[in-house]
């Protein structure tokens, strides 16, 4: 499993941690959407750019 994936597969279930407490806080069904959506998008936007391949030193 690829350092991309694993990463990815941490914020996902900090995301389904995130929604079952904003359920039982009762928020609103579209807000919890909502911030699923958004928090999807900030946990592919990091996992890309924390494991993007580094260039190799110009020698």
């Amino acid at each position: 499993m690829s350092s991309f994936s694993t990463y990815l597969l941490g914020f996902i279930v900090l995301i389904v941690g995130v929604t079952i407490a904003a359920f039982l806080l009762n928020v609103p069904t579209n807000w919890i959407i909502v911030g699923v959506i958004v928090l999807l998008g900030i946990g592919i936007l990091t996992a890309t750019s924390r494991t993007k391949m580094k260039d190799p030193p110009q020698t």
